[in-house]
């Protein structure tokens, strides 16, 4: 909701000063100011909760509440019993298919290609000969026919020797890659059984103990930034639309009820809560309080514009918001501006040595 402010001297000026007679009221210049009313609570830069994975029974909490942390610090651990055995099958698995490891039955595959291969070609200088024997009439045609067959199996046999080592490596690969792959994951799952911190700040609450039962559907614990602090707030979805990133907002908390802190807006969020028709917009102090907390609520004005010396009177005093009533009894038609629950700005109608009454409504 929209409403502005002034200062407490003119509030001063307006029902004490410029009261020429009982009853009436002259119009003053002040400066005013208008703002967006927004409430909300203080939350921790990067404040977020910490959900487990995985469900387990809380093995170790090496945390506390008001610890500070760092980014991969270890919060607790769930029990994994089973789980580190399973990463323990899952590592002998990938060292036992290494490649290194079948180093051997590579080669042994090579010598099987190598050994194919020298008989292809002795048995192919064999065929050769037989060829020249029978250009010359020596031997005989079946001799010739048999060389041919020997050579024939030689060479698929040296063929098929190198099919089986390509295939041999391309399984290996196949199982040491398959094997790494499943080690990662299960390096993953093991990881999932510790709760590291992401974020360096502190640990604003712990809601478990050891012995108890975690799952992911239960927060563990809300950690946050423990130097710097955002103002979240609620804004009626009828001003959004007024409020700008940069937007300078003051601050009352409920902690420092005597004091105002000069924030900006740094955030919008750009969807509605359609259950509380808001938005939901973040601001930083300028020079914040020398001690915050999460979840302090607070009440604040986000500034839209100030008008310097506004001619202003009390709204009680406007009839239907056009008109107001001198002193004599007259009916004046005002244009007015700015206005809240108890002022409004008038632009045009009346001026500062007009003196009003005010109107029966």
């Amino acid at each position: 909701m929209k409403y502005l402010t002034t200062t407490l001297l003119f509030s001063l000026i307006l029902f004490g000063g410029c009261q020429t007679k009982q009853g009436t009221i002259s119009p003053v210049r002040q400066d005013i100011t208008e703002s967006v009313y927004a409430s909300g609570m203080i939350v921790s830069k990067n404040q977020y909760q910490v959900f487990a994975s995985v469900s387990g029974i809380i093995d170790e909490v090496f945390a506390d509440e008001g610890a500070r942390v760092e980014i991969g610090s270890p919060i607790l651990s769930i029990v994994n019993d089973t789980q580190q055995l399973m990463a323990d099958n899952a590592k002998s698995s990938a060292e036992f298919n290494a490649l290194n490891f079948n180093r051997g039955k590579i080669e042994e595959a090579q010598s099987f290609v190598s050994l194919a291969k020298s008989q292809m070609e002795n048995d192919a200088l064999m065929l050769e000969r037989q060829k020249n024997l029978w250009a010359q009439n020596i031997g005989t045609k079946v001799t010739l026919e048999q060389r041919e067959i020997v050579f024939k199996n030689s060479n698929n046999n040296y063929s098929s020797a190198q099919e089986k080592l390509k295939e041999l490596k391309k399984q290996l690969d196949y199982l040491s890659k398959q094997a790494q792959n499943n080690l990662l994951i299960s390096n993953k799952n093991n990881s999932d059984y510790l709760l590291k911190s992401k974020v360096k700040g502190k640990i604003y609450k712990m809601n478990l103990v050891k012995g108890e039962i975690v799952t992911p559907q239960i927060p563990v614990a809300i950690i946050g930034d423990d130097e710097k602090y955002l103002l979240e707030m609620q804004v009626d979805e009828y001003d959004i639309v007024a409020i700008k990133l940069r937007m300078p907002v003051l601050v009352v908390l409920n902690s420092y009820k005597d004091a105002v802190f000069n924030a900006v807006v740094t955030k919008i969020n750009p969807i509605m809560n359609v259950q509380s028709r808001t938005f939901t917009i973040e601001a930083e102090f300028v020079k914040p309080p020398s001690a915050l907390y999460p979840n302090i609520s607070f009440e604040a004005n986000v500034v839209i514009q100030t008008k310097k010396d506004a001619l202003l009177i009390p709204r009680n005093y406007l009839l239907n918001d056009s008109t107001v009533v001198n002193k004599s009894g007259k009916k004046i038609i005002v244009k007015t501006g700015l206005k809240d629950y108890q002022m409004v700005e008038i632009l045009s109608g009346i001026t500062m040595n007009d003196e009003l009454i005010l109107p029966e409504q």
